[in-house]
């Protein structure tokens, strides 16, 4: 009844919206994106859950800094286009004992429904307050309500004690000299991939920094996460409430320097879009697609064409969503990140479609949201 008479109450705003003038469907990325309230919304790195017809974006809270102060807010709509505020999701700890507390990092975060518990599971990337970012943690968070509040649960480094299932026998023993080679020589090139930093976090889980989730068609889902120094990829089975690691996972493109992961489905294919690592500057993107979230994974090189396809627009990838009323039609979310002034990063979603089974991203200066089309 509760969802019901929310679902009513956005009509009536949309209505309203509607009637004021300035009812549009239209999404101009990288422009500023007010909320209903008339402000900027305020939701990076973030997501989207679509629940009984009602869209979530889940995202970072900005100020002048990059670190959380505020926590992980929650936005409403029933077009992608027009958001309500919901406010904040997950508040950061008051505590300074709490792993959450004012000034740590709480980055990229995903919601998932899980239909057997009836609960909304959030995870995402922690970083320690005063730690950097040598943390490496995901954390978790669940709520009975789709908007919140989402009450913390905790923080780890994921599948501590088990090798990757695509991990070669003999890459489990430690090579003599390894721990002394040279950042970015070949030689360091060639033990990475054969499972130099999968050893070294073997006791202690492995790291994980910018991540998603997927959840595929037969419920089952992923813990995508940058692993390894942002060196490698893993892809990671959940448990079936979505609360932990099955302790299955896979390593993707060992040493090929992937995070900002982003997963997709279409016709029997899983897609990934990543970006590469060069801190809060923009990069090309990078393309994979498999058969099995297990892999093994393709690379089809940049998805993105057209002017400043080697910078992804000046943005990085966080998600992707199916295209309202269109079949094997996508949207993709990216950041422009502004490090200098983090509030005032901008969003950048464009449709993403795949031709000749690779993604294809190009820039729009305004594109429209049509169900009936």
């Amino acid at each position: 009844m509760i969802q019901l008479i929310q679902r009513l109450a956005y009509t009536f705003i949309l209505i309203a919206i509607h009637y004021a003038g300035y009812a549009q469907n239209e999404i101009t990325p990288g422009a500023l994106w007010l909320d209903t309230d008339g402000k900027y919304i305020n939701a990076h790195g973030g997501g989207v859950l679509k629940h009984e017809g009602i869209y979530y974006w889940y995202g970072e809270h900005k100020g002048d800094k990059n670190n959380a102060y505020v926590g992980i807010t929650c936005y409403s709509s029933m077009d992608l286009v027009h958001w309500k505020n919901e406010g904040v999701a997950l508040p950061v700890s008051s505590d300074p004992d709490s792993e959450i507390t004012s000034g740590s990092v709480m980055e990229r975060p995903k919601v998932v429904y899980n239909q057997k518990t009836q609960k909304f599971i959030m995870w995402f990337h922690l970083e320690l307050k005063g730690q950097g970012y040598s943390a490496a943690r995901t954390a978790l968070a669940i709520s009975d309500k789709p908007s919140g509040p989402f009450i913390y649960q905790q923080s780890f480094r994921p599948n501590a004690g088990q090798w990757p299932i695509n991990f070669k026998e003999n890459w489990k023993s430690s090579k003599p000299g390894e721990d002394s080679l040279k950042w970015w020589s070949d030689d360091w090139y060639q033990a990475v991939r054969e499972g130099l930093y999968v050893r070294r976090d073997f006791e202690k889980g492995q790291m994980s920094r910018d991540m998603t989730i997927y959840v595929d068609e037969d419920g089952t889902a992923y813990h995508v996460h940058a692993a390894e120094e942002n060196l490698t990829i893993h892809i990671s089975e959940l448990t079936d409430d979505y609360q932990n690691f099955t302790g299955r996972y896979v390593t993707v493109a060992p040493a090929g320097h992937n995070e900002a992961p982003a997963i997709f489905k279409r016709k029997g294919y899983y897609y990934m879009i990543t970006s590469g690592c060069t801190g809060w500057d923009p990069n090309a993107a990078r393309s994979f697609r498999a058969q099995s979230m297990f892999g093994p994974w393709e690379p089809l090189g940049n998805p993105c064409i057209g002017d400043q396809a080697d910078l992804t627009f000046e943005s990085q990838g966080t998600f992707i969503l199916p295209m309202p009323g269109k079949r094997n039609e996508f949207i993709f979310m990216a950041d422009r990140w502004r490090p200098e002034n983090p509030k005032d990063g901008r969003y950048v979603w464009l449709p993403l479609k795949v031709e000749g089974g690779k993604p294809v991203l190009q820039w729009y200066d305004e594109w429209e949201i049509n169900e009936n089309k």
